[in-house]
């Protein structure tokens, strides 16, 4: 399975079964995704920054909300979780099965989810998790995130980068706060059930232009 981070909480996941792009975010972020094609769109929360569906090209098959989903040979599963602090609802983290491996998006989750959560989302290979606050998590409550979830590949989103217009965090708060230095960093990445790493590994990937 290949993936690309395209700016923002949106990723395309490329495999045998489907393509899938995560939030697709529109211009108002910084980003530009350049349309990406995609069988499959999840979107996390209701809003431009998240759900910018019309930027995906092909006739993909959109899933918003909670619930179980079989779609395009791949298995989705959409859980409720905090969108702010106070652990109100209005955030859906997805876990999406493909290629054999469990890539869970937790989208613009805002707080640490709670352990029925955590357990709805069971055995996680990739987390993809925000880093940079704003609306959503920054450095500790993710490093908690991720202790709970204890997946096998960590990759951050949403923090500042020189395309990002949000009032964000850089993606170096959140390194020192996980004692991660000189992680890999990458344009794209290729992962497979035999290449997952022993432990626990975080993957920083670029956005390009």
């Amino acid at each position: 399975m290949e993936i690309i981070w395209l700016g923002h909480c949106c990723f395309r996941l490329r495999a045998k079964e489907a393509t899938v792009v995560t939030d697709p975010c529109d211009k108002s972020t910084g980003y530009t995704i350049a349309r990406p094609t995609a069988d499959l769109v999840t979107v996390s929360v209701d809003d431009r920054a998240h759900h910018y569906v019309e930027g995906v090209a092909g006739s993909p098959r959109v899933i918003d909300g909670p619930g179980e989903f079989e779609i395009a040979g791949t298995s989705v599963v959409g859980i409720p979780t905090p969108r702010d602090k106070e652990h109100k609802g209005g955030n859906i983290a997805y876990v999406i099965e493909l290629e054999d491996l469990r890539i869970a998006h937790l989208g613009g989750i805002g707080a640490v989810p709670t352990s029925d959560q955590v357990e709805e989302m069971g055995a996680v290979d990739i987390l993809l998790v925000p880093v940079g606050g704003g609306d959503s998590l920054d450095a500790p409550p993710a490093a908690e995130t991720i202790a709970l979830i204890e997946p096998r590949l960590v990759i951050p989103m949403h923090y500042k980068t020189d395309a990002e217009r949000g009032p964000l965090d850089p993606v170096d708060r959140f390194l020192k706060e996980m004692g991660a230095k000189n992680p890999e960093t990458h344009a794209k990445i290729a992962v497979t059930r035999s290449s997952l790493p022993e432990e626990m590994q975080i993957i920083v990937l670029d956005y390009k232009r």
